[in-house]
């Protein structure tokens, strides 16, 4: 019986020592996973653009066609020359066409005193412009005069110029311009007749031009700021300067469209390029010292409308304004500059 009770207690000792070893050796239970760290955002005062990007094209704008009158061209300007007022630009003949400038070509021989006329009047001011006296010139170019006086600057001109000093002047050995403009493309050729399509001419500023529909014109106006991207990447600040509109060619069928004309404010930005492929970028909105939050700390409202979540799990009801980008400019009682809210990113 003793025997009986000792065995007992020790299989009792046995299996309490085995139990224990058996909790020992189980690896212990993980611990609670923290909850998830909430990540927030500051509401910032700040600015909000939304901008538009247009394809265009820098060069020096429109060009003009310049044709001669009777005669064989004896000599060509080069491509970029800049005109010159009372200089030669090219002969026919081989005599020197000059230019002037002015509104009006001369569109007839001046060679009687007393002739009276626009023509008259551009030659009067591009005579006193080079330092000739003419006497006095008529506000209304319509009675300018061709008077002895003109007749004699004239002559003295042609004798600077190194022509007969004839008195008289024909249309085609005076080219006027309504201002400075370089020489583009040449067509002709020596010894074409001067009839014919000389050389082109543009304006000596480099410009942006493009032309888009009507309907897409948006916030475009004369005088509105915008920027050149150069092909560097190098913004350049600018102004529209034109708007015309323009008919679409009939086979086209896109509607009427607009030509863009678009001037540095600064021309020495861009004097290193010739013609080059830009873009236009055209601020469309813009808010300044608004208050603004990421778009992801927006939270949808079931009733409708928005609201931003405090750290605390609160929200506060926001109005939503301009968008842009991945920022959104908010307002709201109680929503001030450098409140602290939730966002999902």
């Amino acid at each position: 019986m003793r025997r009986t009770v000792i065995g007992a207690a020790v299989l009792v000792v046995v299996v309490v020592i085995a139990a224990v070893l058996v909790v020992r050796s189980r690896p212990p239970e993980p611990a609670a996973a923290p909850p998830p760290a909430v990540k927030t955002t500051t509401v910032r005062k700040g600015d909000l653009t939304n901008t538009r990007t247009l394809q265009a094209q820098l060069g020096f704008g429109a060009a003009r066609l310049v044709k001669g009158t009777a005669g064989v061209v004896t000599k060509l300007p080069a491509t970029g020359h800049a005109t010159e007022l009372g200089k030669e630009l090219y002969r026919v003949d081989d005599q020197p066409v000059v230019v002037f400038f002015g509104a009006t070509p001369l569109f007839r021989a001046l060679d009687t005193p007393g002739l009276k006329g626009s023509d008259v009047a551009v030659l009067m001011d591009n005579l006193a412009a080079l330092g000739y006296q003419v006497g006095t010139r008529p506000k209304d170019v319509t009675k300018a005069e061709f008077t002895p006086r003109v007749v004699e600057a004239l002559k003295k001109w042609q004798r600077a110029l190194g022509v007969e000093q004839t008195g008289t002047l024909a249309p085609g050995r005076v080219l006027v311009l309504d201002r400075p403009m370089r020489v583009g493309a040449v067509k002709a050729q020596l010894g074409d007749p001067a009839t014919g399509d000389l050389f082109e001419v543009t304006p000596t500023t480099r410009l942006v031009t493009l032309q888009i529909p009507v309907a897409e014109a948006g916030v475009l106006k004369t005088g509105l700021p915008v920027t050149i991207v150069r092909p560097d990447n190098r913004p350049v600040p600018a102004k529209v300067t034109s708007l015309t509109q323009v008919a679409a060619p009939a086979e086209n069928g896109g509607g009427p469209k607009l030509d863009v004309v678009v001037t540095p404010d600064d021309p020495a930005d861009v004097t290193d390029l010739d013609t080059a492929p830009v873009r236009l970028t055209v601020t469309t909105e813009s808010r300044t010292g608004v208050l603004t939050v990421p778009l992801a700390a927006l939270v949808a409202l079931k009733e409708g409308g928005y609201a931003v979540q405090l750290p605390s799990g609160g929200l506060k009801a926001v109005r939503t304004g301009l968008y842009s980008q991945d920022q959104v400019e908010i307002s709201g009682d109680g929503v001030v500059d450098g409140l602290e809210v939730v966002t999902a990113s």
